[in-house]
């Protein structure tokens, strides 16, 4: 009894201790983390801009006071429908009905003072009038004592007292006329004082008019700050009584734009935009005006922006906080990729910015090549640039380095770093003329070789020489035996390899990055040819004449980067051309003769926009706009009125677009995650538009993208205490 109760107790625990260890072994399992992977897309891509603002009728009408006194009725209350004219409140008016009376009492006096001064001139008209008849009797008086004294009939004094009496008299006339004068001043005068009080009277009564407050337009009251019995006083601000929205059918949203998105912003531009009263309900509208003035906030500068809004049904009120999203941008038919693998870097996977340094990703294909030349002996770099492992060259130099000089991690870092900061100008050999190139490519690598050697301690100093030795007469030996097995000149030889910067020169087209049949055969001839030869020239062209119309729609930036991306990248600049030759023909509706005139302009154009690579490096960028100016000028004289209005909206729309530069991990050999580097342009918060995949690379629609983590210690999540080690019974 004793030995089955034993047994089964011994069966109990091995049970209990097989369960824990299954237990454990599937938790264990469970915590080992995992790459979380999201799928690329092509669809279409809108670009928004969100910000909030407050909603408002478009015409709102402050009704105020231009009188100061007593409110007596308040006769409109809000949400009142009232009409233009209509009395809406009244300010007690006796205080300005005796103002009128003082007023007409003092018109009446005027008026009186007007009737005394209109007597006074015609007394003083009737003693101009006698003044003229003595003057008159005086005059013949003279006349007859006159002709008496020729006949000695009188004494010539009676003729001389009879001449005093006329000039007596001609005074008499003249202080008459004076007297007129002054009366005929003295009635203009109280004519003035009569208009004076009269407009006091007008101006009397018109206060008294506006004790009536009436509306201005018809509309509704949306607030009303008077009730009866307050007193309105109107000093330099006149005071607000009520507040009349004209048309609430008719709203619009004043949004505060943030300065760095109000450049994206145009006038015409779909909005969609919610409320918090109406969850799930979304309005439509349109961007009437964006404000120049400048609004600042604690140091924060905004715009604002002003959004129609249609609310025909009536359910949207003054004040009521809106979330708009204006629609800045749409793309059709693109391949995107979700911002969160733009982000997300698996563990253990390599630096974006290292991987550029020491593998090529981030070059592009041709200046790649440039690079490897630079750096490495020519098989190294022909092994490179035909797909020897991408990586293989750059790679192997700086494992070389790490492993021979016995680099510390500060080390690694600053060789890395130098790696990084060369990389713009192994690029820039590209814009250098063609007999500068070698000096400049032998500069740089000489440069690089020095800011490596810094970072080094002295006995890595002679191992660091001794390896740049070995790769040099490499090269020497390398220049040597292509231009014997060419059966060309020693000089055409070492022009062929130092040269090699010169096919980063022209755009990429499609096959450039693969190396045909001839040059896996010949290396050095085939570099040479496409560096100088016409052949080389001509198939470039299509490129170049696509990088050249990409300039239409984008800033000289992004339209030499682009042109730099590769030609195996999807939506390059081929691409892009075809892009906005098809709008152009979609959105202006183009005829048959005007789709050929401009095929011809984007011909004739082509020679143009190749010509300023051989331009001085100071003129380029106005070689650049003039011909671009050009263009655009040669397209408008194609297109009637109503297509250059639409062209104009479509160059302002294309002129704010950007190109930045981003990376994806993408499953690689072994489940390894792979960086993946691609020329990134519009994003809607979500995905991002894929405008060129660099360097070689392929990404297509469905392929998968690492996004995050599921699972595992590492995983995101709440923090927890660490478990004991072991199964737990």
């Amino acid at each position: 009894m004793k030995l089955r109760s034993l047994i089964s107790l011994l069966l109990v625990v091995a049970a209990l201790a097989g369960g824990a260890w299954w237990w454990f072994n599937k938790r264990t399992a469970g915590d080992q983390p995992q790459l979380r992977t999201a799928k690329v897309e092509r669809g279409t891509l809108t670009a928004t801009v969100a910000a909030s603002g407050t909603l408002a009728a478009t015409v709102q009408v402050q009704v105020s006071s231009q009188v100061s006194g007593q409110i007596r009725e308040v006769l409109a209350d809000f949400n009142a429908d009232v009409k233009k004219g209509q009395i809406i409140a009244r300010i007690d008016p006796e205080t300005f009905e005796y103002r009128v009376r003082q007023a007409q009492a003092d018109v009446d006096a005027a008026q009186a003072q007007v009737g005394v001064q209109q007597a006074t001139l015609a007394s003083r008209r009737a003693d101009l009038s006698r003044a003229a008849i003595n003057l008159e009797e005086a005059k013949r008086d003279l006349d007859r004592k006159n002709e008496l004294v020729e006949r000695n009939f009188i004494s010539p004094a009676e003729r001389d007292k009879a001449r005093s009496i006329y000039r007596a008299l001609e005074q008499d006339v003249v202080t008459a006329n004076a007297q007129i004068d002054l009366a005929q001043a003295q009635l203009r005068n109280a004519g003035s004082t009569v208009q004076q009080r009269e407009a006091l009277l007008s101006s009397a009564r018109v206060d008294m008019s506006r004790t009536i407050i009436r509306a201005p337009v018809d509309g509704v009251v949306i607030k009303r700050s008077i009730e009866p019995g307050q007193t309105v006083a109107v000093s330099l601000a006149a005071p607000e009584l009520f507040l009349i929205a004209q048309n609430l059918r008719d709203m619009q949203v004043e949004v505060s734009i943030d300065e760095a998105e109000v450049s994206r912003l145009r006038v015409g531009q779909k909005t969609t935009f919610t409320v918090d009263a109406f969850p799930g309900r979304t309005f439509s509208g349109l961007v009437t005006q964006v404000r120049k003035a400048a609004l600042n906030v604690q140091n924060v500068i905004t715009y604002t922006a002003v959004v129609s809004a249609d609310n025909e049904s009536l359910v949207l009120l003054p004040g009521m906080t809106a979330n708009v999203r204006v629609i800045t941008d749409v793309r059709e038919n693109v391949l995107k990729v979700p911002n969160a693998a733009l982000r997300f870097k698996p563990p253990g996977a390599l630096d974006p910015a290292k991987s550029a340094s020491v593998s090529g990703a981030g070059f592009g294909t041709s200046t790649l090549r440039a690079a490897l030349d630079l750096v490495m002996s020519p098989a190294q770099a022909q092994g490179q640039s035909q797909g020897q492992g991408q990586g293989g060259g750059i790679q192997a130099y700086r494992e070389r380095l790490e492993r021979e000089l016995a680099l510390t991690d500060a080390q690694k870092a600053s060789v890395d770093a130098v790696f990084v900061s060369m990389r713009e100008r192994f690029a820039g050999i590209r814009e250098a003329p063609q007999e500068e190139r070698a000096a400049l490519g032998e500069k740089l690598r000489n440069d690089m070789r020095r800011r490596i050697n810094d970072v080094l301690d002295p006995a890595q100093r002679k191992t660091f020489a001794s390896i740049n030795a070995e790769i040099d007469a490499r090269r020497a030996a390398m220049q040597a035996g292509g231009s014997a097995a060419s059966g060309a000149s020693p000089g055409a030889a070492v022009a062929a390899t130092t040269n090699a910067p010169a096919t980063a020169t022209r755009a990429p087209v499609a096959g450039a990055d693969k190396p045909s049949a001839e040059a896996g055969k010949s290396p050095a001839p085939t570099s040479a040819a496409s560096s100088s030869g016409t052949p080389a020239n001509d198939a470039q062209a299509p490129a170049a004449a696509a990088a050249a119309a990409k300039s239409l729609s984008a800033s000289p930036s992004s339209s030499s980067s682009a042109s730099a991306g590769g030609g195996a990248a999807q939506g390059g600049p081929g691409a892009q051309l075809r892009a906005f030759r098809d709008r152009l023909e979609r959105d202006l509706a183009l005829t048959d003769s005007q789709r050929t005139q401009l095929d011809g302009i984007f011909t004739g154009m082509r020679e143009r926009f190749l010509a300023v690579r051989e331009a001085p490096e100071s003129e380029r960028a106005k070689l650049s706009e003039a011909n671009r100016a050009e263009m655009r000028a040669r397209i408008n004289d194609i297109l009637d009125e109503g297509q250059k209005k639409k062209y104009a909206e479509i160059l302002v729309e294309l002129s704010g677009r950007t190109v930045s530069r981003g990376r994806v991990f993408v499953p690689g050999p072994e489940g390894k995650p792979v960086a993946v580097e691609l020329r990134l342009g519009l994003s809607d918060g979500s995905t991002t538009e894929v405008i060129a995949i660099l360097n070689g690379a392929s990404l297509a629609e469905g392929d998968p993208v690492y996004v995050g983590i599921v699972g595992g210690a590492s995983a995101p999540g709440p923090a927890s205490l660490p478990r004991p080690a072991g199964p737990r019974l």
